[in-house]
């Protein structure tokens, strides 16, 4: 799951903890809500410990030795 499923789960299941007002027979509708919430917020939290720090790009730091041919002249 990646962000986008996290933020999915975490808006339906705030719709369905403090939007909705229905009653199911032996289904409570709210702690739905909160579940789904919960599993949104793991899943955002995986993901960035996760795939969070592949994501980061160092710096690469590149030295080159540079020869020349040509003689030096010894004055400088």
């Amino acid at each position: 799951m990646g962000i986008g499923g996290s933020i999915f789960l975490l808006v339906i299941g705030a719709i369905l903890a403090f939007a909705v007002h229905t009653t199911v027979a032996g289904i409570d509708i709210n702690i739905i809500g909160f579940i789904l919430m919960a599993a949104g917020i793991l899943g955002l939290i995986l993901f960035l410990v996760i795939w969070g720090p592949r994501n980061r790009r160092g710096g690469v730091v590149e030295q080159r030795v540079v020869v020349r041919d040509d003689p030096v002249d010894p004055r400088y």
